[in-house]
Order: structure tokens, then C-alpha cells, then sequence
């Protein structure tokens, strides 16, 4: 990419935009945001490249020196959020433009694309171009024992449900059993109004692709009854007549689902709709399919408009999102966190966001591997001019050839300048990379790629950001990135605060193939004990200003779950906002015999849709209610944690949700008392 485009254009894209067919169909295979097409998967063949990865310590023929500026080609696609310098502004000359909130417009752009796109931005008033972040597969502890349909999802809730209509919609992942019995009424038909499963080829037997985003299907309650109908009649089930692109047993989509809104949960009167993202453990269709924040845009839009859509007016609405992101400056100001909190400006609206599991800091016994998902988020001070802090950075080794792009990102205040060195397990130093300068696929002795942008003023926040990106080698031959620890050198070039934040993006760790006594692996690399500090570790996605952000509160010992993600966010505000009960919980086991209906999970997600269930119900009885009204109820009703008061906790919030105090709240909201009328 021509350098005087760069500062237009943001990190993560600048590597795709300067890999060639071969670099960029891998990254397809391993990156959330990256589609390539079947021929150019055929041609390059990636598994079977990613399957004969080997570790870095065997020699292996050097490649050369990448070129600079190399032109870039049309062998992908790349989701983007591509931000207006003037909201009114009228984008023109961008194919494949999918949906539009305020300044930012998502679009499937190829290399190419982005680089002309930014080559006239001035004209074309863009102010920056970001490449769409990875959503994060959710990993509850799912209970191995047998157990039966719970009794009661909130003992002793005798509050009235409402009159008003409310939708309560869930995207997520796993695939929505509607044949479930938690899913069909008293009149033997099905609860789901739609299903937009994202990850459906466009002829598919499930529908059409929903308006205005072209892609996918969007599966209608007419064809689910049509299936229930038919299958009450055949030995075929009905979810596998119509099967969604990703249909896994116990799946994690149909859970959440049941604890919100089936009918053994919080309020099962509510309609009922599913988006379901193209994110599965399949690794056969990886290359083909998006599955990032552009993606969660578009399912938040598509549900918000769906009463309107099918009832001809607005109808109160609530999503819960059970999904994650961990990139970006975790204060709100990321596109997607900008974008739903746009759409919360309407009344009768609210989102309910898990706060994630990564804040398990240390093993709790033998072998247990939480913590590495924990370590994600380091802070610090560097004390002054011409002084050094460290970061220890550890990429997996001990038989694991790590095959994934890792990614490190440091935001500190625009009053400060530092300047970044980066140190290899193997001693090799990289910069230092001053204020405004950068290092683009560097090839070390070990065949890892290194990359190193140093920004200042980003136009989201006005914050400076460092991001560091350890590059597997993509091409002839894989090689995993050098195992062990990398150091991150921050040096103070002027110091006013010196404080900074940094997270690691996360990889879903998952097996790629075994080549001789090593695995190749994508694998989550980690702060070491050294650097890792706690807090901070929820997920950016729940760090918007106007979600509700949930942690997971374990209800028979009154405490907060040791894997619920800790706050506060960068810029120090309250999130999660609430807990809720999540360790343990009983609900719909999707795709699954008979005699296996339900099944136990553990985890945020089902903390943030029993949440969801209580705002529809508050909505049901005052559709009037904004997201910051639902918000402060719940805060202000909340039941702090035993031998904590009412001042917020990182982990609890204001404390454990209370349904009855915040419909008794939302009844007495909207009855002023004049009291120059008062007997």
C-alpha cells in the first residue's frame, strides 16, 4: 500500500491489502473478516498449506524480502466499516455498500478497492477505513450430567408480564432449534417469527436473503410451521428439513434463546427472532464466510426494523449479543460499539452484551487452561521522559507451532509519546518505531513476519495507538510464529500522564493438522504473570455506552463467577453494569434426542439473556422506556454481593440483577404525583 494513503486506512487492513493471492487466501482460512472465493481456495489450496505447517526451529529455504508498495490485488474480500468525515456526506463509487447508520457504511471491498478507496478519500470524504473485528466463538462449561427441564427461571416473580407486544432477538451461534418444545406454544406452533441465518449460500432452501443485506437466509414462521407440520407426520425432525448452516448438538444459540424468551424462561411471552452468525468449529467453509462486527451490525439493524417489518408499526425490541470482540480501545469508540449505540437512541429499545469470560488470572488445578483467556489485558505507566516500561508477550510453544496472526494493541493519552521496541524470543530487536512511523512484514531469521504501526490521534478517540502484529510465514511453506516470550519495549519520548492500556486480540485456539511430533494450532498467545494485570478484561463489544453489560454471578454461593470478565473500561466507566445469575443454567439443549432436551452451561452468556429477558418485560409494561432508562433501574435496583456496599464492583457491577424490584420501578416510572393535588 502506497505510503500516502496509510493514515487513512487502519492497521489490520494495511497487512491484508499487502499480501498477495496465496498470503491473503490463508488469512481467509484463519481471519474472520477475510472471504475468498472457491477457485481461488482451489488454486492456492490453504488446508492442505496449513496442515503441512512445521515449527519455526527447522531450516527451511528463506523467503525473500517482501516488495514495498506492492500493488494489491482482487483475490478477496474484506468487510469494512468505512467512516464519513460528514455524516450527511452521500458515499459514491463503493460496490457492494450493504447498510448505512449515521457516519459509518460497511462494505465488502477487495484490496484493491480499499487502496483506491483511500487513494481519494479526501474527495470522496472518508475520514478512515477499518477492517471489520473478529466475533469471538463463545466457550460456556457445559455440564456432562444428565438434567431435567428447569422449574423456574425466576423464583418468586409474580410481577405482571405487560400488554404490549415485545421481541426479544438473539444473534448468536450454534444454530436456534425452533422444533424444541421450549420454543412451541400451547397451539403447537412455533414461537420464532424469523431466523437470518448469515451463513446460508444464497439459493438456499431455508428463503430468501433478508432486504437490504443481500446474503444469507431469513427462514420465515410460515416455512417453520410448514416443517413442524410435516415432521408431526414423517420420522424426520423439522430442524433438519430446513437446516441452518450451522446446526451443532446443545448449541450455544438455542440456550440463550431458551433462557430469554422459551417457554420455561424469563419472558416467554415475548415474539421471538434469531440472527445467526456464520462462525462454527467447521473449518471446511471458513474461507467462504464473514463472521465479524460488520456481520453484528447488520443483524442489530435487521431486528430492530423486524416488528415494523412484519407489523406495520415499531415494535419494543431487545437483543441480547452472548458474543465477543476484544480489539480496539475498549471505551465505546470502536464501529460497531458507535453503531448500536446510534440505534439505541430510539425508545423501546435496549441490548444486552456478555461481559466475556477472561477474567480467570491463574489455573485452579491441574491442566486447567482458563487463564490463558484471561491474560489478555496489561496496563501501566511509563514514569517519565527517557524511561522504559516492558510487556512480556507470550506466544505458545511446548509442541504447538502457533499458524495464527497475533495481534497486540497499546492506546495511551494524546498528551503522551512513545516510541516501541519489540524483542524476539531468539534476541532479535525491531526499532525502536517513533510517533508517526512504522514497520511493515519484516522478515526475521525465523521466517515471523513483524509489523509494527505507531499512530497518533486516531479518529475514533483522539487516542494515540501502537499495534503490533507477529505474522506467521503464508507463503510455499507455513511456519509458525517463533514460540516463547516477546518482549514490548515502551520508551517515553515526552511523558505528561504515561499511563497506557493494552489487550491482546483473541484467537479461538483450535487444532490445524499434526506434522510430525509438532501441532500446528491457532492458538490465543498471552501476557506472562509479569506484565498481565487484572480488570479491564471486558469485552470491547460490551463496553458501548449504551449497552447494558452483564457479568456472571454464581447463585448458590452469592459470588461472582472467577471466569466473568472484569471492568472498568479504558476510560473508566462502570461496566458491567449488573450480574446475573449464569453459572449452572438449565435450559434448551438444541438438536438433541428426546430423552437429552436440556443441558447445563456456565458463562456470561447465559447471565446476558436472563437480563434480556427481564428488560423485554420492563418494556412490555412501558414501551416508552429508552436503553439509559432500562440501564439505570436495574443499576439502581440491584442487590449488592454479601460484604460489598452499594458502590460498583469490577467484576459484580452494582450487584445481582432483582426482576421484581425493576418492573415495580418501571410501574411507579411514568405516575408523577402532583402534590398540590395531594388530599
Amino acid at each position: 500500500m502506497r505510503r500516502d494513503v496509510l493514515e487513512r486506512v487502519d492497521p489490520r487492513l494495511r497487512t491484508v491489502c499487502n499480501g498477495d493471492g496465496e498470503v491473503n487466501s490463508l488469512r481467509a482460512e484463519l481471519s474472520a473478516a477475510v472471504q475468498a472465493k472457491q477457485s481461488v481456495v482451489d488454486r492456492v489450496r490453504p488446508r492442505e498449506m496449513l496442515k503441512q505447517a512445521i515449527p519455526e526451529r527447522k531450516r527451511v529455504e528463506p523467503l525473500p524480502e517482501p516488495p514495498h508498495e506492492q500493488p494489491a490485488t482482487d483475490e478477496v474480500k474484506v468487510s469494512c466499516f468505512i467512516r464519513l468525515a460528514d455524516p450527511a456526506l452521500a458515499l459514491r463509487g463503493v460496490a457492494g455498500r450493504t447498510a448505512r447508520r449515521g457516519e459509518f457504511v460497511t462494505a465488502e471491498l477487495t484490496p484493491r478497492e480499499i487502496e483506491a478507496l483511500a487513494d481519494r478519500s479526501l474527495q470522496a470524504g472518508i475520514a478512515y477505513i477499518e477492517m471489520g473485528e473478529p466475533l469471538s466463538l463463545p466457550h460456556p462449561v457445559v455440564s456432562a450430567r444428565r438434567v431435567d427441564k428447569p422449574t423456574s427461571r425466576i423464583p418468586g416473580l409474580e410481577m405482571p408480564i405487560g400488554q404490549s407486544p415485545v421481541l426479544i432477538g438473539i444473534v448468536d451461534v450454534g444454530g436456534f432449534d425452533f422444533s424444541h418444545p421450549d420454543f412451541i406454544d400451547e397451539q403447537g406452533r412455533s414461537r420464532f417469527l424469523r431466523i437470518w441465518d448469515q451463513g446460508a449460500p444464497k439459493r438456499s432452501l431455508l428463503g430468501k436473503p433478508p432486504q437490504p443485506f443481500g446474503y444469507g437466509a431469513e427462514l420465515t414462521n410460515e416455512r417453520i410451521q410448514s416443517a413442524l407440520d410435516w415432521s408431526k407426520s414423517h420420522p424426520i425432525n423439522a430442524s433438519d428439513l430446513l437446516r441452518q448452516s450451522v446446526q451443532v448438538p446443545a448449541a450455544h444459540a438455542t440456550h440463550v434463546a431458551s433462557i430469554a424468551a422459551g417457554n420455561s424462561g424469563v419472558c416467554p411471552q415475548a415474539l421471538l427472532a434469531g440472527v445467526l452468525i456464520a462462525l462454527s468449529k467447521d473449518e471446511r467453509d471458513r474461507h467462504a464466510t464473514l463472521y465479524d462486527s460488520t456481520r453484528l451490525a447488520h443483524a442489530v439493524d435487521y431486528l430492530f426494523s423486524l416488528g415494523e417489518k412484519i407489523y406495520g408499526r415499531p415494535v419494543p425490541t431487545v437483543i441480547n449479543i452472548s458474543l465477543a470482540t476484544n480489539g480496539h480501545a475498549h471505551d465505546g469508540s470502536s464501529p460497531i460499539s458507535q453503531w448500536i449505540d446510534a440505534a439505541l437512541m430510539t425508545r423501546g429499545r435496549a441490548v444486552c452484551v456478555a461481559a466475556g469470560n477472561a477474567g480467570q488470572e491463574a489455573p485452579q488445578f491441574s491442566g486447567d487452561l482458563g487463564y490463558l483467556t484471561g491474560r489478555i489485558h496489561a496496563s501501566g505507566r511509563v514514569p517519565a521522559r527517557g524511561l522504559e516500561t516492558d510487556l512480556e508477550w507470550q506466544v505458545v510453544g511446548n509442541g504447538i507451532a502457533d499458524v495464527s496472526e497475533n495481534e497486540l494493541e497499546i492506546w495511551y493519552e494524546p498528551g503522551d509519546e512513545f516510541s516501541v521496541s519489540l524483542r524476539s524470543p531468539s534476541g532479535v530487536w525491531t526499532g525502536p518505531v517513533t510517533p508517526r512511523t512504522y514497520v511493515e512484514n519484516r522478515r526475521l531469521p525465523s521466517e515471523t513476519f513483524v509489523s509494527v504501526y505507531n499512530e497518533r490521534y486516531h479518529p475514533a478517540n483522539g487516542a494515540n495507538r501502537i499495534s503490533i502484529f507477529l505474522s506467521p510465514r503464508l507463503k510455499d511453506q507455513v511456519i509458525g510464529i517463533e514460540a516463547g516470550t516477546w518482549l514490548v519495549r515502551l520508551h517515553g519520548v515526552e511523558v505528561r500522564d504515561g499511563g497506557f492500556h493494552a489487550w491482546i486480540e483473541r484467537d479461538d485456539a483450535r487444532p490445524l493438522g499434526r506434522v510430525g511430533e509438532v501441532q500446528a494450532w491457532r492458538f490465543p498467545s498471552y501476557f506472562t504473570t509479569r506484565s498481565h494485570v487484572g480488570g479491564a478484561s471486558v469485552s470491547s463489544l460490551a463496553c458501548g455506552h449504551r449497552v447494558i453489560s452483564v457479568g456472571n454471578c454464581e447463585e448458590a454461593s452469592e459470588r461472582i463467577h472467577r471466569s466473568s470478565s472484569h471492568g472498568p473500561t479504558r476510560d473508566g466507566r462502570h461496566k458491567p453494569e449488573i450480574a446475573a445469575p449464569g453459572t449452572d443454567v438449565i435450559a434448551a439443549r438444541g438438536f438433541s434426542s428426546p430423552d437429552r432436551r436440556w443441558v447445563a452451561m456456565t458463562g456470561t452468556s447465559m447471565a446476558s439473556p436472563l437480563v434480556a429477558g427481564v428488560a423485554a418485560r420492563m418494556l412490555a409494561l412501558e414501551p416508552r422506556l429508552t436503553a439509559a432508562q432500562i440501564a439505570g433501574i436495574m443499576r439502581r435496583t440491584a442487590q449488592p454481593l454479601p460484604g460489598y456496599g452499594y458502590a460498583w464492583q469490577d467484576a459484580a457491577g452494582f450487584g445481582r440483577i432483582r426482576p421484581e424490584k425493576c418492573l415495580a420501578e418501571v410501574q411507579a416510572l411514568f405516575e408523577p404525583i402532583d402534590l398540590d393535588q395531594q388530599p
